[in-house]
């Protein structure tokens, strides 16, 4: 049976869908409904409310300042009434049919509007002919939020979709959509699938089919926390407290219910009558309001009474409920200390800088003014009327003030962050390996792209492995520290012939890996003790090093070679350089030595802070490639030469045909080198690593950003000499890098290399020749003019045997350049004599 509240309702509106805002400095709780007048009720004041005596008829929406109050109605008007006078200031937009939400921008210069109609329109409150529609949604819209801070507009479609807009541009673009959380609802209905931003800005919660309230964070479209097994019906309403601690919640079983944000628990029930809008008060007060489809409004003074939950709403603001919070993590990443206020100290920017220079005031408690000399106050603190002007001495200048250096964060490759509970561990050609966390315990799946060799596996993980890699042969997790248990490492191979076919390795107390990798004949762990630790496959030591440039990056196995990356020296633009080095196991030989890792420039537009390495792996070839944040996919060539590798561009992903005409918007996770190409994932909607279902992997051609392309001339079955010759200088640049790979690989053999090896040498030698031919070629059409670069092409063969130059001759011949013939052919027998300059 339903509950009596504590104060009795006050009549707002006639009966009907009745609805609330409070004004931003919560002074003001404006009510509106069927009636054609609105209530402003005072906070703190029980007498008469202030009456909007002549608004229209079937209010909808509300939205509300703190002198105004705008409302939508079911004639298609948005109007703006004063407060607390009522008198109409401005019609801002019409629509033809019922609106059906309004939302107004944090800063108050905007409203975005929704109605029966399949479009949203924002408008300037200011200037009401500044006004952009939206479009990107095929059903009307039943619910607009903005976040806290007016990045996002959240609108709820009636086919049960959630649109993400992005208004921080100079126009609205559609920032994500996101599937499978709200109910289908007609704009009509007396249920909710309204977005609700929690105060922090980063994620927002929504009610479920299932009458669940799903909190998903924005940046990736993650499911977060879930608050379950309250109600019994649809979910009318839901609010957070001001400072996030709480949240509120309300159904059609009459059923109230106030959650605990941080554990996801319930703190109080109650069982009031037809609620269909809640409220808190929006400066932290203790209270608590709600209308009814009676067209009654509670207010509720000290509607907490427990100690705790009254401590829990006037407390400082609580995060968002995520699974796995970035913020934290990122934390807690920093040498495992504690983030400080400010990223400093206590009472950063006050004139008393002391605390960031010295530390905490408890530090100082041992400080007496046993002489006068007003080291303390009465209070037992610290003045601060002798530390002079804040712009004084240097030294006593504000620790904030003090440059640091960027360093780069450890990673391990092939892994993406967390979202919501779910992970990739790892992602590469031969399947993948992901986790869900379920609190008490992890369960981690193993799948193969090719089932017909490998078998899919899946298990219980109680040790929450963080790590993991996969090769052909088998897969290696690691987990951290916890407790009293050590950092373990876990390799289970593919195939076994034995009963205990796997091997775990614990690493010593207070060691952990930051990073990990497995080739096939060893397992390596980077830790965060900085040493290189190398197994073989089941757990015996056979290397340890500690790496010279600190703290760790990453690093990356192959064969019988391990890459390490770390921060080296600060650069010109104050951010560490990444340094490498690569090191043969079984030789215990140095091939690169502290080398440095080239990443390059930021574009003039970016808007990052510095250019980051995105990953490091092997190719299928055995040569080391990175990635990095500009999308550029470079090898390393001659690195078995000590001092001799240097980084070459394959890919620039920034210059692909499929990004020219400006339309898409995507990046791309980098996944693996192989068969002479790029693996990778397309990520869009602002994603920056891949998310469940599992992703279709793309492959692009290796493109080395020579020169810019030439566009074809009118006729469109030729093309240009222009674009021809740039077409091929950028094949023989690209079948020449490698060409290279595979010499160096031949060389670094030696009498191991095989005869297939060496043939696939002069195979390549001879793809160059014939492409330098071709260029040849380009050139000659041109006229008598390009024959000096003509004859420098004809220097370029690699061909010893005459055979090339001779077809070179053949070329010049067949357009006529006698001249040019004669030359290539008085080259070719200084050639054959041994006579050319080399």
């Amino acid at each position: 049976m339903p509950e009596r509240p504590p104060f009795p309702g006050r009549p707002a509106q006639p009966p009907g869908p009745t609805y609330l805002q409070y004004s931003p400095d919560g002074q003001r709780l404006v009510v509106a409904g069927v009636g054609n007048f609105a209530r402003s009720f005072r906070t703190g004041d029980n007498g008469e409310p202030d009456l909007l005596p002549e608004t229209r008829e079937e209010t909808l929406a509300v939205a509300s300042g703190n002198d105004y109050v705008i409302l939508g109605c079911e004639d298609g008007t948005v109007c703006e009434y004063a407060v607390p006078s009522g008198d109409l200031k401005q019609i801002l937009v019409r629509t033809t049919l019922p609106i059906r939400d309004i939302a107004l921008s944090p800063d108050e210069n905007w409203i975005a509007v929704s109605s029966d109609e399949l479009e949203i329109k924002i408008v300037n409150r200011h200037d009401i002919e500044q006004i952009t529609i939206l479009r990107d949604h095929p059903k009307p819209i039943k619910h607009l939020t903005y976040d806290p801070t007016g990045k996002y507009l959240a609108a709820s479609c009636t086919n049960g979709l959630l649109y993400i807009y992005a208004m921080t541009g100079s126009e609205p673009t559609l920032f994500r959509t996101i599937d499978g959380i709200i109910k289908r609802l007609e704009t009509a209905e007396a249920a909710t699938s309204r977005c609700v931003w929690h105060p922090d800005g980063r994620a927002f919660a929504c009610a479920t089919p299932t009458r669940e309230i799903q909190v998903i964070s924005v940046e990736d479209g993650a499911h977060q926390r879930i608050f379950s097994g309250a109600h019994n019906a649809d979910i009318t309403s839901l609010a957070w407290s001001p400072n996030g601690a709480l949240l509120a919640t309300a159904s059609a079983d009459d059923q109230l219910v106030i959650w605990e944000t941080k554990t996801q628990d319930i703190l109080k029930q109650f069982q009031y009558e037809k609620i269909i809008n809640i409220a808190w008060q929006c400066q932290g007060e203790n209270i608590f309001n709600w209308t009814t489809s009676q067209g009654e409004l509670f207010i509720i003074p000290n509607f907490l009474k427990d100690e705790a939950h009254i401590k829990l709403l006037k407390g400082p603001q609580v995060r968002a409920p995520f699974f796995h919070d970035p913020l934290e993590d990122k934390a807690a990443a920093v040498n495992g200390r504690k983030p400080l206020v400010n990223g400093q100290g206590k009472r950063a920017g006050t004139p008393d800088s002391l605390d960031q220079l010295l530390g905490p005031e408890d530090e100082y408690d041992w400080i007496e003014d046993d002489d006068g000399a007003g080291y303390i106050n009465e209070n037992g603190k610290r003045p601060n009327g002798h530390l002079g002007p804040v712009n004084g001495h240097p030294v006593k200048r504000n620790k904030q003030e003090l440059w640091q250096p960027q360093v780069h964060e450890p990673f391990q490759p092939g892994a993406t962050p967390w979202r919501g509970n779910r992970k990739y561990l790892c992602l590469n050609l031969i399947g993948f390996v992901w986790t869900v966390d379920q609190d008490t315990h992890n369960t981690v799946t193993v799948e193969f792209y090719d089932r017909e060799d490998y078998r899919d596996f899946h298990f219980t993980d109680s040790f929450l492995y963080d790590k993991a890699c996969l090769n052909k042969n088998g897969t290696l997790f690691s987990c951290p520290a916890k407790d009293d248990q050590p950092a373990v490492m876990f390799y289970r191979p593919h195939e076994t012939w034995t009963a205990r076919p796997d091997s775990r390795i614990s690493l010593p107390q207070g060691e952990e890996p930051i990073c990990i990798a497995l080739s096939d004949r060893y397992i390596v762990a980077v830790t965060n003790k900085n040493y290189v630790r190398v197994w073989t496959l089941f757990g015996t030591p056979v290397r340890m090093w500690r790496m010279k440039s600190c703290p760790a990056v990453t690093c990356a196995a192959w064969d019988d070679y391990v890459m390490t990356v770390g921060n080296g020296s600060v650069g010109a633009d104050g951010c560490t350089q990444l340094m490498y080095s690569i090191d043969d196991v079984r030789r215990d030989e140095n091939c690169q030595n502290e080398d440095v890792l080239a990443l390059g420039t930021l574009p003039p537009d970016s808007e990052e802070e510095e250019v980051s390495l995105k990953t490091i792996f092997w190719s299928d070839a055995g040569d080391p490639c990175i990635y990095d944040s500009n999308g550029v996919l470079l090898t390393l060539m001659h690195w078995r030469t000590p001092g001799q590798a240097k980084w070459v561009p394959l890919l620039d992903t920034r210059l692909l045909d499929r990004l020219k005409d400006g339309k898409k918007e995507e990046t791309y996770w980098p996944v693996a080198v192989a068969a002479e190409r790029f693996h990778c994932i397309i990520l869009k909607g602002g994603d920056k690593s891949p998310y469940f279902p599992r992703p279709l992997l793309t492959e692009f051609d290796f493109h080395i950003p020579v020169a810019r392309p030439v566009e074809k001339g009118d006729e469109e079955d030729e093309e240009t000499n222009a674009a021809a010759a740039v077409r091929l200088e950028e094949a023989f640049v690209r079948s020449s890098v490698l060409l290279g790979l595979v010499d160096d690989l031949v060389q670094g053999l030696g009498d191991r290399a095989g005869h297939s090896q060496k043939t696939e040498v002069m195979k390549r030698e001879l793809d160059v020749d014939k492409i330098l031919l071709q260029l040849l070629a380009v050139e000659c059409r041109e006229g008598d003019d390009r024959g000096m670069k003509a004859l420098e092409i004809v220097g370029l063969l690699k061909d010893r045997s005459g055979k090339m130059l001779e077809a070179a001759a053949k070329v010049a011949g067949r357009w006529n350049r006698t001249v040019l013939e004669e030359k290539i052919r008085d080259y070719a027998e200084r050639r054959l004599m041994g006579l050319e300059e080399e």
